[in-house]
């Protein structure tokens, strides 16, 4: 999914992704307040990022001609 809207759908589904994991991981250890959200943030833009890199690379595999 090179497109724009491959794109698109691609941020939506790894930004929800990783605020996902990140509160997972902040209700799991039950940190509260600014150092939880701290720490949410900061997993949350890692898991994001990962996630994205391989939906881009898996979006170029699937596109590239054999």
């Amino acid at each position: 999914m090179n497109s724009i809207a491959g794109r698109i759908i691609g941020i939506a589904v790894c930004g929800a992704l990783g605020a996902v994991v990140a509160w997972a991981l902040v209700a799991g250890i039950a940190l509260t307040g600014v150092a939880g959200a701290l720490v949410a943030a900061g997993v949350g833009m890692v898991v994001a990022t990962a996630a994205f890199v391989g939906w881009t690379t898996l979006g170029r595999r699937l596109e590239r001609p054999k």
